[in-house]
């Protein structure tokens, strides 16, 4: 959003909105592209934009009207933003008068992920309503993508035939999750990663060390990288993981959140494959990944993985699961498997191996 200053909090985004508003004319955009790089702002941005009451330049938001001022307090009475329960508080967005009756019939034990048919319902009531202050209705739906099939329908009537001055902004990093039908009555809004020297000087005025290294840990994406620092991941940790690995420690390991572990593990497994092929990493330096691996037990951890990222918040014990996914990596980062087989039938292991590789999990 932009504040009193005139400013917007992410530079890298002041391009994409100037094109946006002067091109794009649709009722319903959808912003895609990588996590991190400021869908919801730039979403939340162009709905202050539409709704500002004193704006000069029709390229952006004045930031210090009635209306601006409204949207940075999070109470515009025309501006709807349809957020999964888990996100709210980190984005620090309050809830809307239709999220109260969904979150009252959820579980206090643990925030939904999802954006909830009884929200869409109440998106769509509040956007078939008169506008408040004169210029049009909004309602922003971020992660587009976290919408099911029943509330993605839901709101699928309305794109279809908006009412009055109603406008739409879906933003995802996951286009291809979100209905066809949905993608189709929206117009596109391409995002890109910003290029790294802008993401790296705006992650050192926010007082990150070595914010080269965390800003190509998570590829590229600067929002993320806050995210990985505020959660006490940083850039010595980072670097230290291809050794641990390779010498089966998994205890500082274990201060990381699992879901990040996994991910960790599945960028280092990644970059070794790519070195073993002659390529360059991409998450980790160069020096710190060795090409000298063992491909199947590679192909093999890269399995289970996978298989750990779609139950990583839902183990049972994610100590357990951590040491076992580091030794697998171990095995594979060593070269233990080649090593094992030197002296035996090298070939009947390849093949023995293959077929297990081959049947799948």
């Amino acid at each position: 959003m932009v504040g009193p200053d005139g400013m917007l909090p992410l530079p890298w985004l002041e391009a994409t909105l100037r094109d946006t508003l002067l091109t794009r004319r649709a009722h319903a955009l959808l912003l895609q592209g990588p996590r991190g790089v400021g869908q919801f702002d730039l979403a939340v941005t162009l709905a202050q934009a539409w709704l500002c009451e004193a704006a000069s330049d029709a390229a952006r938001p004045c930031g210090h009207c009635a209306s601006c001022r409204l949207v940075l307090a999070r109470s515009h009475p025309d501006l709807m933003v349809l957020l999964p329960e888990a996100l709210r508080e980190p984005l620090g967005w309050n809830l809307s008068d239709g999220d109260e009756a969904a979150t009252d019939k959820a579980s206090k034990a643990k925030p939904s992920k999802e954006i909830r048919v009884e929200a869409v319902r109440a998106a769509v009531s509040f956007a078939q309503v008169t506008s408040a202050r004169g210029r049009c209705k909004v309602v922003v739906v971020h992660p587009a993508e976290r919408m099911n099939d029943v509330a993605a329908n839901t709101l699928l009537k309305t794109l279809e035939e908006p009412p009055g001055q109603a406008r739409f902004v879906l933003a995802c990093s996951e286009p291809e999750a979100l209905l066809a039908t949905i993608r189709s009555r929206c117009q596109a809004v391409p995002m890109r990663l910003p290029p790294a020297e802008l993401a790296t000087e705006w992650l050192t005025q926010r007082g990150l060390a070595e914010p080269a290294v965390l800003l190509a840990a998570t590829g590229g994406q600067p929002q993320e990288a806050l995210d990985w620092a505020a959660q006490g991941l940083d850039a010595a940790l980072w670097l230290r993981i291809p050794a641990l690995v390779r010498h089966g420690d998994h205890g500082p390991l274990t201060q990381m959140q699992l879901p990040r572990v996994v991910d960790a593990l599945q960028k280092l497994c990644h970059d070794a494959a790519c070195v073993a092929a002659g390529a360059a990493p991409r998450y980790f330096p160069a020096a710190a990944v060795r090409a000298d691996v063992d491909l199947l037990a590679l192909v093999e951890w890269s399995r289970e993985l996978d298989r750990a990222a779609r139950h990583a918040d839902h183990t049972w014990n994610a100590g357990l699961m951590v040491e076992a996914l580091v030794l697998r990596g171990q095995r594979a980062l060593t070269g233990a498997g080649v090593n094992a087989a030197r002296g035996a039938n090298p070939s009947g292991r390849a093949m023995r191996q293959g077929a297990s590789v081959n049947s799948g999990p």
